[in-house]
């Protein structure tokens, strides 16, 4: 029975996407061409960054949290670890700020109950075991999850790790207001309770496939009741000093924290794991991919630099030096085009990339030919070989792993097809009635701005897909901002913000996970970002389908067969339409320092998730 009811659920997936894409342009409202001025200033084609996004740094609060006193300057006997992270962290408080480089800076002082380790498995930190139903941590019916805490758990400051922080943590990311970036992933428990100080009983609203990596990984650390507890509510715009510094369990403390600038972290004496090696860690921020690079491969004045965009040629010749090494891993975090399904260029300033219930709808992008058009001109295997060499796959899909998940029916999308797109836009009557070289779409010219950030890959990416989107008579205009404002910036008070979206397009990588299901809850109608949610949610197309709607609540109570191929349905539900255009499976390069041992590179979880293991 579940064989053919997944088979039923994969093919009405197909039939209703084809479905509502044909209603959708048929229901299309006639758009009021009307454009504003653009976000920023635009730049000759030039590239590129990891998604990342933002919080304020609102005032402080009037009883700012007690912090360790930093040493201004190392010690010359001290032993001290230099990271460069050209894009500088903004907060290392992912629940605020949920960027790779803000989780990554948090990793190193916060800890969840469990990481993933490079293989994708989950491994317990502070918990003592990983839950499972033959220890007795996952109820027979799947819907308890009990995690018991290590013993003599302590926070940096000396005071107890206990069951009711796990609880706070839970209560702090699904209390409205707060804005945490991961309440959808603590919402999926209706309950939460402390056994003693060292078990903690989850109770899920319903069956998860996977309860274990709800909460493994370092995007869900364990915060301090009593550092956060007043930040609850109407008090949380007055807790920058708690952002900014949050006490932690982990390897290293924080001393010094200058938002999209340094970090200083020193040891931390109550860790649980013991002494780790370093005595200093200095996070260092600014600067460029290459310069980054250069540092650690070149001039040996950096031991660890992160997310190296460079080219593949570059860094071969600078590794050749001996300094250094790369080290590279791949999960499913793909480089992609996300298309605005709002008008960000309406006269109304407030209702830019505002959903408002449909009723501001992109003039032109909501065509789905002509966001498959888009699609079908890029040559993904030349970006890689320009631009990506090892550190990239092309790619036709959102979830490239675990294998499991992944669809095979988008892979047509691997060939360049130039004349094939052309066709489909002369076959739609969307054609250059003036000459000038740009197909119109209900009198409307198809012009549009890319945003992404400043990097030499990224902006070198946008110049082949400019040349190739104006062989079908669609022109492009790039607008790079400062990836720290980017994916760092409140969007509240920042347009250049990748969440608030003043553009028709985008391009950034983020990844699905070991557990797509999750990740694709947020194309839900009901998660398009907007200014009432404070640009929290993780709909950045401004997408509404009830046709995936319907698809993604079929994966409630499924067999795992049947849930594989809804995701893959889902997948295709995204791309096939072209409501994101994949681009490049994207690896994780960095490079290190010869002498630096322990580095075990994880694409599944931060780069620094086992900093405590790191030594020279």
């Amino acid at each position: 029975m579940n064989h053919w009811r997944a088979l039923i659920i994969a093919l009405l997936a197909v039939a209703l996407t084809a479905t509502s894409i044909a209603c959708e342009d048929e229901e299309e409202p006639t758009p009021v061409p009307t454009r504003a001025p653009a976000v920023a200033t635009p730049v000759p084609a030039q590239p590129t960054a990891t998604p990342t996004p933002p919080t304020a740094t609102p005032e402080p609060t009037a009883t700012a949290t007690p912090r360790p006193e930093p040493t201004a300057t190392p010690q010359p006997d001290q032993e001290v670890l230099t990271i460069l992270y050209w894009q500088a962290p903004t907060l290392p408080f992912p629940y605020q700020a949920s960027g790779f480089k803000d989780r990554d800076a948090g990793a190193i002082v916060l800890e969840p109950l469990a990481v993933i380790d490079p293989n994708g498995n989950p491994v317990a930190r502070l918990a003592e075991e990983i839950p499972s139903a033959e220890n007795g941590g996952i109820s027979e019916d799947g819907l308890t999850i009990t995690w018991r805490l290590r013993e003599n758990l302590k926070w940096s400051d000396g005071s107890d790790l206990t069951a009711d922080d796990v609880v706070f943590t839970w209560l702090y990311c699904t209390t409205e207001g707060i804005g945490c970036l991961s309440e959808h992933t603590f919402s999926a428990f209706k309950s939460v309770e402390a056994v003693g100080d060292r078990e903690v009983v989850f109770t899920l609203g319903e069956e998860s496939r996977n309860p274990v990596l709800l909460l493994a990984g370092t995007s869900t650390p364990i915060i301090s009741k009593a550092q956060f507890e007043d930040c609850i509510a109407t008090a949380t715009p007055n807790c920058d000093e708690q952002h900014r510094v949050p006490i932690g369990s982990g390897p290293y403390q924080i001393v010094e924290f200058s938002p999209n600038d340094r970090a200083v972290f020193e040891r931390n004496p109550h860790y649980w794991g013991g002494r780790p090696h370093f005595d200093r860690v200095e996070l260092i921020g600014g600067g460029d991919a290459e310069s980054a690079a250069q540092a650690v491969l070149i001039d040996g004045t950096a031991d660890y630099a992160w997310n190296l965009q460079v080219t593949p040629a570059q860094l071969n010749l600078w590794v050749a030096n001996g300094r250094g090494e790369i080290v590279t891993a791949f999960a499913s975090d793909v480089e992609r085009i996300v298309v605005n399904q709002t008008n960000p260029h309406t006269e109304n300033v407030d209702h830019r990339s505002e959903y408002l219930d449909g009723e501001n709808p992109h003039p032109f992008l909501t065509f789905t030919p002509i966001r498959k058009a888009m699609s079908m001109a890029i040559d993904r295997q030349r970006i890689v070989d320009d631009l990506y060499g090892s550190g990239g796959e092309p790619t036709c899909n959102l979830v490239t792993a675990p294998e499991r998940f992944v669809s095979e029916r988008n892979d047509g999308c691997l060939v360049q097809d130039i004349e094939g797109a052309k066709a489909l836009l002369d076959e739609e009557g969307v054609i250059d009635s003036d000459g000038d070289g740009i197909r119109e779409y209900n009198g409307v010219p198809l012009s549009l701005t890319y945003q992404t950030t400043v990097n030499a890959v990224r902006e070198g990416t946008f110049v082949l897909i400019q040349g190739w989107w104006a062989e079908i008579g669609i022109e492009s205009q790039l607008i790079t901002h400062d990836a720290s404002i980017f994916f760092g910036g409140d969007p509240a008070d920042v347009p250049e913000s990748y969440r608030r979206f003043l553009a028709d397009v985008q391009m950034y990588t983020t990844g699905t996970g070991l557990d797509p299901a999750s990740y694709f809850s947020s194309y839900q109608c009901d998660h398009i970002q907007s200014r009432e949610n404070m640009w929290a949610e993780e709909n950045n197309a401004r997408l509404c389908n009830k046709t995936y709607d319907w698809l993604y609540m079929q994966l409630d109570g499924q067999s795992e067969s049947a849930r594989e191929a809804t995701v893959r349905a889902l997948n295709d539900a995204i791309v096939r339409p072209a409501y994101e255009i994949p681009l490049v499976n994207r690896g994780f390069v960095s490079a290190k320092a010869t002498s630096l041992q322990g580095i075990r590179m994880n694409a599944w979880d931060s780069e620094l998730w086992n900093i405590a293991d790191w030594s020279r």
